[in-house]
């Protein structure tokens, strides 16, 4: 678990009030409910975007928090397979690529979508946030481990064909 996420569960334990305030975060933009400042601030040490990502995971975290939360947490990519592959959806699939193609600013609202569908599904909000932080980066590394997960999950190594190298195939 993050430091970030131990804070927060340490400050749950204290006072549930906690979870109450940063779920109602969700319904303002990242770092703009002022309510949630006690909880995120103190911890928070830069601005601009990765101070919006800690609120949103904050926001997510108390909206998902479980109280038998357990160790085996998943990251956001094998949670949506698991999810699809126990609801049956067809949409998850596309819902899940809106996701990994969302802008900064389309993220926190497709993020917040994609949290609520997966609310059977143990979700890994430390890793969360470490992705989140890089989000924005040109070669995509969050979005293609998310994608890699995704896939991977859904399609199990012993299930796909073998690949063979061009010097095989080559007569």
């Amino acid at each position: 678990m993050s430091a970030f996420i131990e804070w927060l569960e340490s400050l749950n334990k204290k006072d549930t009030k906690v979870r109450a305030l940063l779920r109602r975060s969700l319904a303002f933009e990242p770092g703009m409910f002022p309510a949630a400042f006690p909880y995120v601030e103190p911890f928070v040490k830069v601005d601009g975007h990765t101070r919006d990502m800690h609120y949103l995971v904050a926001g997510l975290w108390a909206s998902h928090w479980r109280e038998e939360r357990g160790d085996n947490v998943l990251s956001l990519g094998d949670a949506a397979a698991r999810q699809k592959i126990a609801s049956g959806s067809s949409s998850l699939e596309s819902r899940f690529i809106s996701l990994l193609d969302s802008d900064a600013g389309q993220l926190p609202h497709r993020l917040r979508q994609m949290v609520a569908l997966l609310k059977d599904q143990p979700l890994d909000f430390g890793a969360m946030l470490e992705d989140l932080r890089n989000w924005d980066q040109s070669n995509k590394r969050t979005q293609n481990r998310w994608a890699r997960d995704f896939y991977h999950a859904l399609e199990p190594a012993s299930s796909l064909p073998k690949s063979t190298s061009a010097k095989e195939s080559q007569p």
